[in-house]
């Protein structure tokens, strides 16, 4: 049985293929398009996933969507009476929904079917239970609680459940306009972060400021004892008259959701032009202490509901990954797993899982590596190298290296002379971390070279961290209290005696957002972590995504401008290595 899953008119579009159950393709449409979150329709992840199943579309035995256009209509009819939202508001959920009802046309004619075939196999999957698939479904528990805590979807913004198996039993949900991912984006745009996604800024702001705020802002957002949250409504307008969301194409855009009534609680708001001061590095402090206690008191409910030791975890809110680090440590959950799509990416995935399992599908995918996406051979790299031969005859040096070995011990000698290393291996992660195949890579040992990559490669903020990828072997040696994880989304202490070996990936805190690399998962970059560990006595590197500004490159064209166009110092891109003159 082979199932295609999207998530369509939502921020993050995404598609996957399943095969018998077995995750065979994953890739956000961004990574083709080139527009960071990338709402609308996922036309081109929809056929690279076919082509890397070597499926038509033909084959496709199941068209599953993360999205239910009249799940929770009576709540949603309810709403509308008790709080008679502004006209605009009703007006862009009804525009968004219709697009999701005509679904069936579009997919129809991306992938060249007849409308009536298309709609006989298209399944409709709840937004929240297809975050709560997604991260049951792969992870390596037979029995958890699994929760999901986003901004909203489909009415619905934190659910939880208990997987057993091939079931999972929806427990209890939080409904609009109460939201814990709302709160954090509210205060986000507060702050002067006004676009999709800007929450992982703020979460990079926070260890510099003082948690001196969080009185204040503690006054917006409760949690009951059963786990669902109220906001305190007086301070945001997502639900009367602001917060239009525009999910037809390109970039998602959200307007404001707070209300000006904010201001007299916390003070004057940042213009996104104005500098950051102390004020408002204690804010963004706050309210990640103030996100850290409402989400543990909400996963502290979840486990008095459902008392498992393992915890699946999905929605944006699970790219928290300094509240991920957290979560052992402040509640009676033991074992987290959270899968490197969490975000609505993700519901894509769990879309395709959940129409697999109602068919009476066995459960035979457990995801320990992100590597779904699309690959090149080396002739596809050959030939974006020979188009820009003369520019590359000028700047840089170019040689190959077949044997391994050789390709590993260039790249960590580049790496520990302190140059800037881009790598460009196999196929593409799925999710929004670079995890060794379309990563920036660095010498952690140089205390500069955070300021290095922000200045002159990435061209972004100084406050904004990197983070180590580490041997696994080597996990306990450099972090206290961390687990193995694969995915980088934990954040972890580094040892007090090394965050001084390590400087670049340790933040100013003393964490770091680890990635352990398992021989098994990621062979070639481990042999190349490995190596350097060989020559320094430090089997880490500091590792960051392959971008600029943009999403994550994709093709072999877009690594090499980005190498051209950036003070990046050398490039590997399978066998070929270039370094600049």
């Amino acid at each position: 049985m082979v199932v295609l899953g999207i998530n369509a008119f939502h921020g993050d579009v995404a598609a996957t293929v399943l095969v018998d159950g077995q995750l065979v393709a994953a890739v956000e449409e961004e990574r083709f398009n080139r527009v960071k979150h990338t709402a609308g329709f996922p036309d081109q992840a929809i056929h690279a996933c076919l082509t890397m199943a070597r499926l038509t579309p033909r084959d496709v035995d199941v068209f599953a969507v993360s999205r239910r256009p009249r799940a929770h209509l009576w709540r949603k009819a309810l709403f509308a009476l008790r709080y008679r939202p502004d006209a605009r508001l009703l007006t862009d959920r009804a525009r968004n929904l219709a697009a999701v009802d005509g679904l069936h046309a579009r997919l129809a004619a991306v992938v060249g079917l007849p409308a009536s075939h298309v709609k006989r196999r298209l399944r409709y999957v709840e937004h929240h239970p297809s975050h709560l698939a997604s991260a049951f479904f792969v992870s390596p528990f037979e029995q958890a609680a699994v929760c999901a805590i986003d901004g909203f979807g489909d009415f619905v913004s934190t659910s939880f459940a208990e997987g057993q198996g091939a079931r999972l039993r929806l427990d209890r949900q939080t409904y609009f306009p109460h939201s814990l991912g709302l709160f954090y984006l509210a205060v986000t745009q507060f702050l002067g972060f006004p676009h999709y996604g800007d929450e992982f800024k703020v979460m990079g702001l926070a260890p510099y400021g003082e948690r001196s705020m969080t009185d204040a802002l503690g006054e917006l957002v409760q949690v009951d004892r059963d786990g669902g949250v109220h906001l305190d409504l007086r301070y945001f307008q997502h639900w009367k008259t602001g917060g239009e969301m525009t999910w037809a194409g390109g970039a998602p855009q959200i307007g404001q959701v707070f209300h000006d009534r904010l201001t007299e609680l916390l003070g004057p708001a940042r213009r996104p032009d104005e500098p950051l001061t102390a004020r408002h590095e204690a804010l963004a402090a706050s309210l990640q202490a103030v996100y850290e206690s409402r989400a543990f008191d909400v996963l502290r409910a979840l486990h008095r509901r459902i008392p498992s030791d393992r915890l699946c975890l999905a929605g944006g809110c699970a790219m928290n990954s300094v509240a991920n680090g957290k979560i052992r440590e402040q509640t009676p959950f033991r074992e987290v797993f959270v899968q490197p799509a969490a975000g609505d990416n993700g519901t894509a995935l769990g879309a395709a899982l959940s129409a697999w399992h109602a068919g009476g599908g066995e459960r035979r995918c457990v995801m320990t590596h992100s590597y779904w996406g699309p690959a090149f051979e080396d002739a596809a790299i050959e030939a974006a190298l020979s188009a820009r031969r003369d520019e590359l005859a000028r700047r840089a040096t170019c040689d190959r290296l077949d044997d391994e070995e050789a390709l590993c011990r260039w790249g960590a000698t580049a790496i520990v002379d302190g140059l800037v290393l881009g790598w460009f291996q196999g196929r593409m992660e799925w999710g929004s971390r670079a995890l060794g195949n379309r990563s920036i890579l660095a010498d952690p040992r140089r205390a500069d070279m955070r300021d290095i990559i922000n200045s002159r490669i990435k061209f972004r903020e100084k406050f904004r961290p990197f983070a180590p990828s580490i041997v696994e072997e080597a996990l306990d040696e450099y972090f206290v209290g961390a687990v193995a994880d694969p995915f980088m989304v934990q954040v972890y202490p580094v040892r007090p005696e090394k965050r001084a070996i390590i400087p670049a990936v340790t933040h100013v805190d003393g964490s770091g957002r680890l990635q352990t690399v398992s021989r098994h998962s990621n062979p070639r970059y481990w042999r190349l972590i490995s190596t350097v560990g060989q020559m320094t006595g430090v089997p880490i590197v500091l590792n960051t995504s392959f971008n600029e500004n943009e999403p994550i490159v994709h093709r072999p064209e877009e690594a090499l401008d980005c190498f051209l166009r950036t003070d990046m110092d050398a490039l590997a891109m399978g066998p070929f290595v270039l370094r600049k003159r």
